[in-house]
């Protein structure tokens, strides 16, 4: 017969030890508990500290001591870290003032990333299937109601934050030195999120979206300098066969070519240029000393200028 360990040393489960009474049996019935009481204690100690378990030094190799200087090489040095700053303006992160919007926009814009990809596997962009393939999704598929609204209305929140979250950094201020190149990229983004909206309008190939493409091609159809009917047209020789709307919808009406270049704009291209924005959107607020916040706030490079004397105006 093998021999029989009482402890855990050796592989597999801990074996009791046979043939010696039941006083024996207790105490190693006892010490097994002890034992595992002590792993259940040492695993909740690993969920409160994660950065102290195995794993997650294997993941990132910096050194895991607990000083000020160590916390900072391992922010500076490691990409996943260097998205959050060491430190941070506590007056900058409180919702009352950043409202949250940026942050609800990206999560929304991750929603709807992943109920889009759903919706592709049942979804064919053309003509005489786009509507029926609506139907079917709404009707038929499980949960296909539920995935589509909360594709739509995702969109539609993504619109409002988008606006807000603006609104806010205007309100604050913080498009101003030295943050104007991010607020102009999210600008773009503010467009590309229009867009986005606008090429899903067409995509269930119903009267609603054909007649709200119908009015913003035309629209673009009179733009200046690019539109057959805008100021400049006639004199550059822009007809209704070469000219934004045309390229815009791939014909002169709202047909199968314009489901499918909407299709391809909406599900591939805008996202692919709206995500390079949002990654250089994230990256400057980083660089540029994290979310402004109502407490005065300098980067390294401004602290040896001088600052102006403040004069009060004479009453």
């Amino acid at each position: 017969m093998a021999d029989q360990k009482s402890d855990n040393g050796g592989k597999g489960a801990p074996v009791p030890p046979g043939g010696k009474g039941p006083g024996v049996f207790a105490k190693w019935l006892k010490e097994q508990i002890q034992n595992l009481k002590g792993r259940v204690k040492e695993e909740g100690e690993s969920l409160k500290r994660p950065e102290k378990t195995q794993l997650f030094k294997s993941m990132f190799r910096v050194k895991h001591d607990d000083s000020d200087r160590s916390r900072a090489l391992g922010v500076l040095s490691n990409v996943f870290f260097h998205l959050h700053p060491a430190k941070i303006n506590r007056d900058a992160v409180r919702y009352r003032f950043t409202w949250g919007m940026g942050g609800i926009t990206f999560y929304l814009f991750l929603v709807l990333t992943l109920t889009g990809v759903l919706l592709m596997y049942y979804y064919h962009p053309t003509k005489g299937q786009a509507y029926q393939d609506i139907i079917y999704l709404m009707s038929d598929v499980p949960f296909g109601k539920l995935l589509r609204n909360m594709h739509r209305w995702a969109a539609h929140l993504m619109v409002i934050t988008v606006w807000l979250h603006m609104f806010r950094v205007f309100l604050t201020g913080s498009y101003k030195k030295p943050r104007e190149f991010n607020w102009c990229v999210g600008v773009v983004l503010l467009v590309l999120t229009l867009l986005l909206s606008f090429t899903g309008y067409l995509l269930p190939d119903d009267q609603l979206g054909f007649w709200a493409v119908t009015v913003g091609t035309t629209m673009a159809q009179n733009t200046p300098l690019l539109g057959s009917l805008g100021p400049l047209g006639r004199q550059l020789h822009i007809t209704p066969y070469n000219d934004v709307r045309f390229a815009l919808l791939g014909g002169s009406i709202v047909d199968a070519n314009a489901l499918l270049r909407a299709y391809i704009w909406h599900c591939i291209a805008i996202p692919i240029i709206a995500s390079v924005f949002m990654g250089v959107h994230f990256w400057r607020v980083r660089k540029d000393g994290g979310i402004s916040g109502p407490a005065p706030v300098m980067l390294a490079s401004d602290m040896d200028k001088p600052v102006p004397p403040y004069n009060p105006p004479k009453m």
